[in-house]
């Protein structure tokens, strides 16, 4: 119970896009809300699984989106929601694949060529979701995927709410994901305080990961 509390933090914030889509629908059921969630490899993965472990059935389906070359994401997923049907019968989930947009280490130049290549790929994607809510940690793949939501957005199709997460690691300084995302998301949560300082807008919680 205790591990559950940090996570439990974030749930104000989450709970934001619920209250708007009941405020929009007022006097009809409000259906679930469809959450987007960008993993990752490495860690980001299992942080963002650790943040969904909190969230009731009112965010479904959930549909992840992680990179083709990613080999670990789709197995701890399935893992999480296999637990997760135990306790929600109606729990549901879509995967897909995007083509990664940046590898570690790889070149500012060559990563402007490749995200707009993966940005090819996320855009009907994200059409066809149409989510409400898009949920990300830090992963490159979740540039082309919120740009996507944006351009949605702004084209009047679909808006919806990006909450970022930077990932526990990054203590002084933004990843590269950070750095743009933190201009463009509409709630970007840092976990240490230093990061508070440094980028006003963002949403200081402590460690809820």
């Amino acid at each position: 119970m205790q591990s559950l509390l940090p996570v439990a933090l974030l749930l104000p914030l989450l709970l934001v896009p619920l209250a708007l889509l009941a405020r929009r629908r007022r006097g009809r059921r409000t259906p679930p809300l469809r959450l987007l969630v960008v993993a990752g490899s490495g860690g980001h993965t299992t942080e963002i699984l650790r943040l969904l472990s909190c969230l009731s059935e009112s965010y479904s389906p959930r549909h992840y989106i992680f990179a083709d070359s990613d080999k670990m994401s789709e197995a701890k997923i399935r893992s999480f929601e296999q637990k997760r049907a135990e306790t929600f019968s109606n729990s549901q989930f879509t995967l897909d694949r995007i083509p990664r947009s940046r590898e570690v280490r790889q070149s500012w130049t060559s990563s402007v060529v490749t995200t707009l290549y993966s940005l090819l790929y996320s855009l009907p994607l994200t059409y066809r979701l149409k989510p409400d809510l898009i949920l990300c940690n830090g992963p490159g793949t979740c540039v082309p995927v919120c740009i996507s939501a944006l351009l949605l957005g702004l084209l009047g199709i679909k808006r919806a709410i990006i909450v970022y997460v930077e990932s526990i690691c990054r203590v002084e300084t933004l990843s590269l994901s950070g750095k743009i995302l933190y201009y463009f998301s509409d709630y970007f949560i840092v976990q240490w305080p230093d990061l508070k300082e440094k980028y006003p807008k963002s949403v200081y919680l402590g460690r809820i990961v």
